[in-house]
């Protein structure tokens, strides 16, 4: 079966280069509702068959557009929100962006057991991604889950046998960026494409969050 992970709108947190990733949290820019609606189109050759979202207020709202479309109902799962910030939260500030990203991906390379700071840890994390990823799959169709860019990008990096961790930290996911793997929760997941916002989202007031960001020119993280 095939999953095609999308990364909610653009919101004003983004734009602010913020770590939000508390409930209910901000809705979408006017960038952000674009993108939203561009999504049917973009997604307009896919066979969606079922169609999820987080509890968090910006994936449902991206996930709407689609889910009119297509006829379909949204399924709020708690599983799918941001990977929780813990006490960086609301920071934008390079040391905590840095300390959460490296975090993130230190989850995807097999250090599971490493908390976020006053968060969760990499297994709780995972688990709850792979409790939903496993319900989608059951359903035997292509299923659409509209999530985060830290959760999609970090299971990514753990779960599909074709994605290196450093790639993954090196590649940028926009909002309403989509990345479209294949398999199942029993042999594993693969690749197949990773595609931009289907609204051209470059120029000022672009921005896409440290969430979406790669980790090329973030600070080094302290190691205390």
């Amino acid at each position: 079966m095939r999953l095609l992970l999308i990364r909610h709108g653009q919101t004003p947190s983004n734009v602010r280069r913020l770590l939000d990733t508390a409930a209910p949290g901000p809705a979408l820019t006017p960038l952000g509702e674009r993108q939203a609606a561009a999504l049917p189109a973009a997604l307009a050759d896919e066979r969606i068959g079922a169609l999820y979202a987080s509890t968090l207020l910006r994936t449902q709202l991206t996930a709407a557009p689609l889910a009119a479309e297509l006829g379909l109902e949204v399924r709020v799962r708690a599983g799918l929100r941001e990977l929780a910030a813990g006490e960086l939260e609301m920071r934008g500030d390079g040391a905590a962006i840095s300390t959460y990203l490296s975090t993130v991906f230190a989850w995807s390379a097999g250090d599971t057991g490493r908390p976020m700071p006053g968060g969760e840890t990499g297994q709780e994390a995972l688990a709850r991604i792979d409790a939903v990823v496993a319900e989608a799959a059951a359903e035997g169709v292509t299923a659409a889950l509209v999530g985060h860019g830290a959760a999609i990008r970090m299971w990514t990096a753990a779960r599909v046998r074709n994605a290196a961790v450093d790639e993954i930290g090196h590649r940028e996911l926009e909002n309403t960026g989509v990345i479209t793997v294949s398999g199942s929760p029993a042999e594993g997941w693969r690749l197949e494409r990773w595609t931009g916002a289907p609204v051209d989202a470059e120029g000022p007031g672009a921005a896409v969050g440290p969430a979406g960001e790669t980790t090329d020119e973030l600070p080094d993280t302290p190691t205390a």
